[in-house]
């Protein structure tokens, strides 16, 4: 165990010398004007406390945010977007369903079975033909999947979710490396991967068999090596190779496994675009021209303030020269900035390469037709309320969704008045970090990169017709960022620093940070409570809750039909035969002696192909049975009309699952 307390350790100090600032420049800074030694408001923040407290306790937060991740795996059932991973990482394709006849539960089943002889390469191309996602992360789920045996013959649903909620928990310590670094702060980093071990939008991506984790991972890492070459661009020094290449390699992967994380790269360029233009517009200021040179006339200093006039410190002496006889532009050229274009042409090579798939997947948009909303009335102010709660559960979502309304509204006052209390402690301890430069400056970034994904999001939404809001787990790309804002923010009201606090209260006459008498540690202590007690609302299954729940629809049909069933659906896509194998599974589970039968009526265009389908397969089954027509969206058959209708208005409704009973006598 010591032993692997000083490794962690060894890495983390490896990686913060790797930094161009020296530690020193954050412990003090003079005051040439005076001679005095002012000390530096991060002396809270760098004061390190024996060499084991640092990976104690991001062994801590690991084991809290993997517990969480691993409470209640299975409980919840399966949906369409898991079936479709479980069954292209099997190697296995929907293709083998047949369509528009009667077929067993076991046949349904049937691409959710082992398959010994499936290949990588099937993977890849079962893919590429039928999908519209990129192969990463299911091509790891295959190799991960072999290592466990079936589950009743099926693949293991606890091993499909076992390998993103790994993934995730190993995400925590990979956060406390972006906020300490970000804010060479180890109090920051430690915030930050306590709010991500109890985060709800994080226990609710690491719970369900899809890659969003991993994406998470790269993002969190890309985002690493972002914070690193803005240190370089302050200080114009060469960015390290191996930073340059690891960062190539990080977006290579972050791209190969979710298209999406594309938008983090544009996110990342917008930011090193408003660098360049400020370091063009100090580069010519009185004030860096002062620092560069170091004296006026006469050998007075030109700035003897305690802090730099720009969020940019003192170039390198080496580059000192070279500085003062260049041309302003030709600051884009210098040592840090080469390496970058370096990167973001190997980045771009990397993207390139899946251009020919991406055009291939133009022919399957009717697997993104869920995401193309209307846009009358009322729905143009969607997107943003969908937005606004993406946000909230990140950090805080009570059982607001339970079916007890006795336990919603309670819970809704609850969620309304925290966030009442928290949103002026979080902005406020933005705020004051925003008044020193180096602390500034990583806000600028973080926050750079969180206004530019949500006006991409939003642009999408309301200029392309691609509403991203409706999909909470699409937040991923910028979802690393507000978590490390947000640790930087509650380190500031941990420890507040007694200067900067101290002209806060003169300038506006407060005397703290929080309301109503909750503030400091108190305050941090509370919002990461909430945010536990949201955890374990997500894996109770009432945040965050799943958009199908055949579980409940198989108890609805036991209880109601005594005969066999027939239960039929149209279909157009996998995704709809993933809607039924979710109740397929879920007889399995039951060992159900009633005989069920499931019918998907294939139709492209007409509508009408999916009614002949029912009738033809109506007038060949035996009677009596019960016909349930589940999202069945085509006119109704003539031999259906030979069946009674049955009133289903006093049965319970079923997330994801629209119904009408007929009875077939």
């Amino acid at each position: 165990m010591r032993v692997f307390f000083q490794g962690a350790f060894y890495f983390y100090k490896k990686i913060i010398s790797l930094l161009p600032i020296p530690t020193s420049h954050f412990l003090s800074l003079t005051d040439t004007t005076s001679g005095s030694q002012h000390k530096h408001w991060y002396n809270w923040q760098t004061r390190l406390p024996s060499f084991w407290l640092h990976p104690l306790l991001n062994l801590m937060w690991l084991i809290i945010g993997i517990s969480l991740r691993l409470a209640n795996l299975t409980a919840k059932p399966p949906w369409t977007d898991e079936f479709s991973t479980l069954v292209f990482s099997l190697g296995n394709t929907f293709l083998a369903v047949p369509l528009d006849q009667a077929i067993a539960p076991d046949i349904l089943l049937q691409p959710l079975q082992l398959n010994p002889a499936a290949s990588i390469g099937d993977v890849v191309h079962n893919l590429a033909t039928q999908d519209s996602h990129p192969p990463l992360y299911f091509v790891l789920a295959h190799l991960w999947m072999k290592l466990f045996p079936s589950d009743g013959g099926l693949v293991s649903l606890f091993a499909a979710r076992l390998l993103p909620a790994i993934i995730g928990a190993a995400s925590i310590p990979c956060f406390y490396v972006l906020g300490s670094v970000a804010f060479r702060s180890p109090l920051v980093g430690h915030l930050t991967a306590a709010m991500i071990a109890v985060s709800p939008y994080g226990i609710f991506v690491a719970q369900e068999a899809r890659h969003y984790t991993l994406a998470i991972l790269w993002v969190t890492a890309s985002l690493t090596c972002l914070v690193i070459a803005t240190r370089h661009i302050q200080n114009r020094t060469p960015l390290p190779i191996w930073v340059a290449l690891f960062w190539v390699g990080v977006n290579a992967l972050g791209i190969a496994t979710h298209y999406f994380f594309t938008l983090t790269l544009c996110t990342e360029v917008v930011v090193l675009i408003f660098l360049a233009w400020l370091q063009l517009q100090t580069s010519s200021s009185p004030s860096e021209l002062g620092r560069v040179k170091g004296k006026g006339e006469g050998g007075k200093v030109l700035n003897p303030l305690p802090f730099p006039l720009s969020p940019f410190p003192s170039p390198h002496p080496a580059f000192l020269g070279w500085q003062t006889t260049s041309s302003k532009f030709s600051l884009l050229f210098s040592p840090p900035w080469r390496r970058i274009y370096g990167v973001a042409t190997g980045t771009l090579v990397a993207g390139l390469i899946w251009i020919p798939i991406l055009l291939e997947n133009r022919n399957r948009d009717n697997l993104t037709e869920w995401i193309r909303g209307s846009r009358v009335g009322l729905d143009w102010l969607s997107p943003i309320f969908q937005a606004l709660g993406t946000w909230m559960a990140m950090i805080c979502l009570l059982p607001v969704e339970s079916s007890q309304l006795l336990v919603v509204i309670p819970s809704g006052l609850v969620t309304l008045i925290f966030f009442i209390w928290a949103v002026p402690i979080v902005l406020r301890g933005i705020k004051i970090q925003l008044q020193h430069p180096e602390s500034r400056i990583m806000i600028q970034v973080l926050g750079g990169v969180v206004i530019s994904a949500i006006a991409l999001f939003f642009i999408f939404t309301y200029f392309l017709g691609i509403d991203l809001t409706r999909g909470a787990r699409y937040n991923f790309v910028y979802f690393p960022a507000i978590v490390v804002l947000l640790g930087a923010s509650l380190a500031v009201c941990w420890h507040p620093p007694k200067e900067l606090m101290g002209r806060e209260h003169e300038k506006n006459g407060i005397k703290s940070i929080g309301k109503w008498g909750i503030n400091g540690k108190k305050a941090v202590m509370l919002i990461w409570l909430t945010g536990f007690v949201s955890a374990v609302t997500v894996f109770c299954n009432l945040g965050y809750q799943k958009y199908y729940r055949p579980d409940l629809f198989v108890q609805l049909i036991q209880q109601v039909s005594p005969v066999p069933v027939l239960i039929a659906t149209t279909h157009k896509t996998y995704i709809h035969t993933g809607e039924m194998m979710g109740v397929a599974r879920e007889i399995k589970l039951a060992n159900s002696p009633q005989n069920f039968l499931f019918l998907l009526a294939h139709q492209d265009q007409d509508p009408n192909l999916s009614s002949i389908a029912l009738e033809n397969t109506l007038k060949k089954l035996p009677r009596p049975f019960d016909l349930w027509l589940v999202n069945f969206h085509a006119p109704v058959a003539e031999a259906v009309k030979t069946c009674v209708i049955s009133d289903t208005k006093s049965l319970s409704s079923v997330d994801g699952y629209e119904y009408e009973l007929y009875r077939c006598q």
